[in-house]
């Protein structure tokens, strides 16, 4: 483990952070929950945010696929994914959808600010996003697909967005 160059929680907790909060919107599965942290503690993140019946840690089910992520990554729980919305936005948060709606961004052309923090919002497996959330974000970022279904699995839609912002971010920063 050491020649991987892994961190201690301690250096995990102290490093600077990607600035990128991932919003869980009544997601139902305790296996997507620890997905989700383990892609959060894979690329710093600065955060997960669970709200309504997604579940929250301590659980075996989410710890399962966590592999020790929650206690890395912070996560907060909000009993409304609007609540979550407002607080991360008065925060100064551009708060963004992942979502396949009308006037959406394809992920490959969305560019993030390198001078303000995203917060994305990622759905419950069957019906997406809230729609009253969909009303208070900034916008909504799509995937693009070309078979037949155009549906993902949100640990790994979180892991194909989370990963193409990190690498525009880190670009954005080495220029």
């Amino acid at each position: 483990m050491d020649e991987l160059g892994r961190k201690t929680v301690d250096q995990f907790r102290a490093a600077d952070k990607t600035p990128l909060v991932l919003i869980l919107d009544n997601v139902r599965s305790m296996h997507n929950v620890g997905s989700v942290f383990r892609t959060a503690d894979g690329f710093l993140l600065q955060g997960v945010v669970l709200c309504g019946y997604t579940p929250v840690p301590p659980h075996r089910d989410i710890q399962k696929t966590a592999l020790g992520a929650t206690e890395t990554v912070e996560w907060q729980y909000f009993a409304t994914t609007t609540e979550a919305v407002a607080a991360l936005q008065e925060a100064g948060y551009t708060v963004m959808a992942v979502e396949q709606a009308v006037n959406s961004i394809m992920l490959d052309q969305f560019i993030p600010a390198s001078d303000k923090p995203l917060a994305l919002i990622f759905g419950n497996e069957v019906s997406g996003v809230d729609a009253e959330v969909m009303k208070m974000v900034e916008g909504c970022i799509e995937i693009p697909q070309s078979g037949m279904k155009h549906s993902l699995n949100i640990s790994v839609s979180t892991g194909i967005v989370v990963w193409d912002i990190f690498a525009k971010l880190k670009n954005k920063q080495a220029q």
